[in-house]
């Protein structure tokens, strides 16, 4: 095989005239400029369409930008039959308000929200009523319940404290979790570096049933002592599954655990016959440094190599989905709604073992079949950016000396289509040599045997020479042979251009590989901006 270079360079607004379909339902799954961490899946009926019922992820909301989360909650919901087309539902919450109508906070702001999450009880006429537990900051309200008739709200505190128009009553704290059980039984998970779990007073559904206590260090934190599997560390949530109670939450990894530093950038879990234990370890579910190994089989990262995480679990039919979030930019205040498919097996009986494998850190999100190679996508949907030097977090900031993404925000979310190609996109900056960004996976059965095929980069150069070579196998390892080059010249005008390679090698691959893009320069600085990525045929 001859690599061909690539020799074709057209403007980015003759390349909009030829667009195939611009893509939705990958990693992230939500557009790019909404950031929405801490996810709580649910499938919850429908209330606009009886008969039918739609996914609802319940997140706080990376709007300050210098802080964490925002002072509104909003929900985004997808029909389970199309996971690749979500709805902004708007905003479901907001603390502005004491119990009198009278502005918190002298109405200088409201309050701040973190991970929130919802739970859902059916009356005795058949309809349903949710609560949401909105995990406010603001001290005095940190217990603080909400009450809706319908899923995407609007919610209503229902726990004011009767004295003091501006308190809530409630033993709920940080990261809070709630689950009503089927004897109707409620019980309530929280905690930041200790655990903490209770059973609820079913009429309040804010505080400790009488009779009962709180149980304190429910599992070991990561400060426990040596020999500590559990090693909590916050991002309660919590499912049952055919009779077991199973707890999600941030682990913070020993230091040299997998070979890498600590972090409490995992998703683990634990399980139990009762909802508040005794637990037993189960492992860990999702890893967002997305865990490979160098050439001699040593254990690297290949994403981000620390920041937070907070999510959970859900089954849509017959698959079983582990929703989590990703760290963009260079710090932990804009962070994005990521998925991963996972499987969930369940030994019936007391003692039963629940098992659930860890997922794949990938750019795929729902598309688990593989990321259709004709589509148009945002290049920010990486799951593999590396630099010749590496990355390191000083929290909260993370240094890159290769490509990474660049947050976008719009705080107007009243647009007709929230995907579209203009508006869907996180910059990749920092394009320096030896940079290396990768997309896990492309399923190159759509290109099978193409007389023909080329992959279009949309960029803006940055008047530097240098090339950018294609992979569909790990450059790192073994050597492997290269499907196309990019070649980048000083002189290209800095402005946003589509360039072209030959990749026609990939029309003999078929089934699903990766495709990573190698960046060469002998000067300093980045190379380019990259914006999106498709192929031709």
């Amino acid at each position: 095989m001859t690599l061909k270079e690539n020799i074709k360079q057209i403007s980015l607004a003759a390349a909009f005239g030829m667009l195939a379909a611009t893509a939705s339902g990958m990693n992230p799954y939500l557009p790019l400029w909404e950031q929405i961490p801490d996810g709580e899946p649910y499938l919850f009926d429908d209330p606009d369409v009886p008969g039918r019922q739609r996914v609802y992820v319940y997140g706080s909301h990376d709007m300050l930008r210098d802080k964490y989360c925002g002072t509104d909650l909003v929900v985004w919901s997808a029909s389970p039959d199309s996971l690749d087309v979500w709805r902004y539902d708007g905003v479901i919450f907001k603390s502005d308000k004491d119990a009198n109508g009278r502005p918190l906070n002298g109405g200088r702001r409201p309050d701040v929200l973190y991970a929130p999450d919802v739970t859902v009880r059916t009356l005795p006429d058949g309809s349903k009523e949710y609560f949401l537990y909105p995990n406010n900051q603001e001290g005095g309200r940190n217990g603080q319940v909400a009450r809706s008739s319908r899923p995407d709200g609007p919610f209503e505190v229902i726990n004011w404290n009767s004295e003091n128009p501006e308190l809530c009553d409630g033993v709920l704290r940080f990261d809070p979790a709630v689950f009503i059980d089927d004897d109707g039984r409620v019980f309530g998970y929280w905690g930041f570096e200790k655990s903490f779990g209770a059973e609820l007073d079913p009429v309040t559904m804010a505080t400790v049933k009488k009779g009962t206590k709180i149980h304190e260090n429910m599992i070991p934190g990561y400060k426990d002592g040596d020999g500590n599997v559990f090693r909590f560390f916050e991002a309660s949530s919590i499912r049952k599954i055919d009779g077991k109670y199973v707890l999600i939450f941030s682990r913070m990894t020993e230091n040299g655990e997998w070979g890498l530093p600590t972090t409490n950038y995992t998703l683990a879990y634990a399980y139990s016959d009762n909802p508040l234990g005794p637990w037993t370890y189960g492992g860990t579910i999702i890893d967002g440094r997305g865990r490979d190994t160098d050439a001699d089989g040593k254990t690297i990262y290949t994403a981000t190599p620390s920041g937070n995480t907070h999510g959970s679990i859900i089954r849509l039919g017959d698959q079983w989905w582990v929703f989590y979030h990703r760290q963009a930019g260079t710090d932990e205040y804009s962070r994005q709604a990521m998925v991963a498919p996972i499987e969930v097996k369940v030994e019936p009986g007391k003692g039963g073992k629940v098992y659930i494998s860890e997922a794949e850190y990938t750019s795929e999100g729902f598309e688990i079949g593989g990321l259709d190679p004709l589509r148009l996508y945002p290049a920010a949907i990486a799951s593999h950016y590396t630099g010749k030097g590496g990355a390191w977090q000083e929290y909260p900031r993370v240094h890159y000396t290769g490509p990474h993404f660049l947050p976008v925000y719009y705080d107007n979310h009243d647009m007709p289509d929230p995907y579209s190609f203009d508006i869907n996109v996180n910059p990749v900056v920092n394009c320096t040599d030896g940079g290396i960004l990768g997309y896990k996976y492309f399923n190159f059965d759509n290109l099978k045997g193409a007389e023909k095929v080329e992959l279009a980069l949309d960029l803006v150069p940055e008047g530097i020479d240098g090339t950018i070579t294609v992979y569909t196998e790990a450059p790192w390892k073994g050597n492997p042979q290269a499907v196309g080059k990019f070649e980048i010249k000083a002189s290209d005008p800095i402005k946003p251009l589509r360039y072209t390679a030959d990749v026609t090698p990939v029309a003999s691959l078929g089934g699903k590989h990766p495709l990573y893009l190698v960046f060469s320069t002998p000067s300093e600085g980045s190379l380019c901006t990259l914006q999106r990525l498709q192929f031709l045929k």
